[in-house]
């Protein structure tokens, strides 16, 4: 339920092809139950498609027990790794993967370009029809340039994974800690420990996301409140939804990335400015000032 629409649209389009699709739930910190995924196989399963780590919540989700089962029911499985390379250790053999997906913008390669591995003997039909390149299985001529980027950042990301994993998880945990602990109503979402080491999400109650992001805008800080690539869209997050919290809840979501060039000052400052705001927006709140004042 909590999967990128990049996965989703997709299988919502294969149920218009005929194809059956079942939507697993996640607990309230986004993880999948891997029993729920074996006692979801029949046998007319032909795929399993579980995402690494969740782009928004940042989640890591336990995949290589799920590749063990689908393994041992000889059923392929893919993974949506995009939120996980160049962040965590990913290794397609321990992890029990057949396809794995990646993208080079999410480990500072160009953007618009990415890569899908698919495990020998994995039989894939040719995806864009016009040529032989890509082995067979996508025409059009290779973004030569973007590929060897790519690979290049790839081969950076790697090499500085496990400093930049303990420096972004220590940013990280201040980041998170220095919200709850100065911000009333607030709450993480996503596992406190089972998550990638850039990534922090919280819902702070009583103030709407958007109003958020706009102020903080104006004080220089990027943020988002929910995906990049939904941030058109007004509807609450799929992904928070689906962890149970309720509408109102949702819509007052924030998500602040880091990456291996933000520095702790940039946090501290973070920490200086977000309470204010928040302050200064629940001040024009009508539903706060009933939750002080003791209304329903």
């Amino acid at each position: 339920m909590i999967e990128h629409h990049a996965v989703l649209h997709t299988c919502q389009w294969l149920e218009k092809q005929g194809f059956e699709v079942t939507y697993l739930p996640v607990d309230e910190f986004g993880l999948v139950n891997p029993k729920d995924v074996e006692a979801a196989i029949t046998n007319q399963t032909i795929l399993i498609s579980i995402m690494a780590a969740n782009n928004e919540i940042g989640t890591i989700e336990p995949i290589p027990e799920i590749g063990r089962i689908a393994h041992e029911h000889k059923i392929i499985f893919h993974c949506d790794a995009v939120q996980a390379v160049g962040a965590i250790p990913v290794n397609v053999d321990s992890w029990n993967v057949d396809m794995l997906s990646l993208s080079g913008h999410k480990f500072h390669g160009p953007k618009g370009v990415g890569a899908l591995y698919i495990r020998t003997g994995t039989k894939v039909d040719q995806f864009m029809h016009g040529g032989a390149q890509e082995r067979g299985r996508r025409a059009t001529t290779e973004n030569v340039p973007g590929i060897v980027g790519m690979a290049a950042a790839l081969e950076k990301a790697a090499n500085n994974l496990e400093e930049n994993g303990i420096r972004l998880t220590y940013l990280r945990d201040k980041l998170i800690h220095g919200i709850l602990d100065t911000i009333p109503y607030t709450r993480l979402n996503g596992h406190a420990l089972q998550r990638l080491p850039g990534n922090v999400n919280v819902s702070i109650q009583y103030i709407e996301g958007e109003a958020l992001l706009l102020r903080l805008d104006l004080a220089g800080i990027a943020g988002s409140s929910g995906s990049a690539c939904t941030s058109g869209s007004l509807d609450p997050s799929h992904v928070l939804l689906a962890i149970g919290l309720p509408h109102e809840v949702a819509h007052g979501s924030l998500r602040l990335s880091l990456t291996d060039t933000n520095t702790e000052e940039e946090v501290d400052e973070v920490l200086r400015v977000l309470p204010q705001i928040v302050e200064n927006l629940r001040a024009m709140s009508p539903m706060y000032d009933d939750f002080i004042n003791g209304k329903k």
